[in-house]
C-alpha cells in the first residue's frame, strides 16, 4: 500500500548549489533541511515544502529545458507570486487553464519546469 508522497527530486548542475539556494531560499522562501551525514558527499541540499520535502541534487549533461517534469506548488497567493518571479527576472509562462484553479509556469534558472497554482 502506498502512504503518501515522502519526496520529489530535481536537479541543478554540480556546483550549482549557492545559486541554487539562492533562488529556492531567498526568492522562493523554502527552508534549507539538513541532509543525513550519508549523503552531504553527494552535493545538492535539502528543502522544506509544506509537510513535504524536496530534494535538490547535482548533475551534468542533462538539458532541463526539453523535459515537460515539473513541480507545482501549491500557494494562497498567485499574483503575489508572479510579482516576486517578475521582480527576479524570471520569465512567467501562461499555463492551461484547469476548471477551479488559477496557474502560471516558469523555469527556474537551471531550466526546470515549475508551476505555481492556487485554487479559485
Amino acid at each position: 500500500m502506498v502512504l503518501g508522497l515522502h519526496h520529489a527530486q530535481i536537479t541543478i548542475p554540480k556546483g550549482a548549489e549557492e545559486e541554487g539556494k539562492k533562488f529556492y531560499c531567498n526568492v522562493l522562501g523554502l527552508g534549507e533541511i539538513e541532509k543525513p551525514d550519508s549523503l552531504k558527499g553527494r552535493g545538492g541540499f535539502w528543502l522544506k515544502v509544506g509537510d513535504r520535502d524536496v530534494h535538490v541534487g547535482t548533475e551534468d549533461g542533462f538539458d532541463r529545458l526539453t523535459t515537460k517534469a515539473h513541480l507545482a506548488y501549491l500557494v494562497n497567493d498567485i499574483s503575489h507570486w508572479r510579482s516576486v518571479l517578475e521582480q527576479n527576472d524570471i520569465q512567467v509562462i501562461e499555463g492551461v487553464p484547469i476548471p477551479g484553479f488559477e496557474r502560471f509556469e516558469f523555469r527556474d534558472p537551471f531550466g526546470n519546469r515549475m508551476e505555481m497554482i492556487q485554487e479559485v
